[in-house]
């Protein structure tokens, strides 16, 4: 993946961005897809997606992401990583809103994001192509900021909850103050939990 310091806006900053993701962990990749999104917009909207169990739902396309133990992290925890990473980087907090974001029904869109934004994606596979074509199909603005194939995604969140739970290092592969925070709240252990009460 290119860097995103490289990639200069090729049009006029929107007032308004929205951008999604899981963030189960949040990595670095993951922070370079948010910043590669507010250099677009005055005010970023972070949807996380998979707020709770209620508004998730099983994707063909994507059929690990509606697993337990890999939503290790509920909606709250998220929110507060999102924040901190987002204001260690510099964006001050007028400049960014994280809200709730049911990817899965969009009939629900619209009591989450502001549907007259510019909508940010990523396409790794078919699930990102599946989440343009839903935004296509409501009519939504879209830019897509990169696609590139499965096998140059970068870091993947999957793989950090497996080193965790294998008790190796992972900490290289995210922001120190989201090294804290998970540190903190124990997730490793709780991933580990997790996927004992599965088994």
């Amino acid at each position: 993946m290119n860097s995103i310091s490289e990639k200069k806006p090729s049009f006029q900053r929107v007032e308004t961005g929205i951008i999604h993701g899981r963030f189960q962990i949040l990595h670095n990749d993951h922070v370079k897809y948010l910043l590669a999104g507010k250099q677009f917009c005055r005010h970023l909207v972070v949807g996380i997606t998979n707020p709770d169990p209620l508004l998730t739902k099983k994707e063909h396309e994507a059929p690990q992401r509606d697993n337990p133990s890999s939503n290790p992290l509920t909606y709250y925890e998220r929110y507060i990583l999102v924040n901190a990473v987002l204001q260690a980087k510099g964006i001050k907090s007028n400049e960014f809103s994280v809200v709730p974001f049911p990817i899965s029904m969009p009939e629900l869109y619209k009591y989450y994001v502001p549907l007259n934004g510019l909508f940010f994606l990523t396409i790794y596979d078919d699930w990102g192509k599946k989440k343009l074509n839903i935004f296509k199909s409501l009519g939504l603005n879209t830019h897509v900021l990169w696609e590139v194939p499965p096998e140059n995604k970068g870091i993947s969140a999957a793989e950090i909850r497996s080193l965790m739970v294998n008790g190796k290092p992972w900490e290289h592969m995210v922001h120190p103050c989201v090294t804290d925070l998970l540190k903190k709240w124990d997730i490793p252990c709780r991933i580990k939990k997790m996927i004992d009460s599965c088994t």
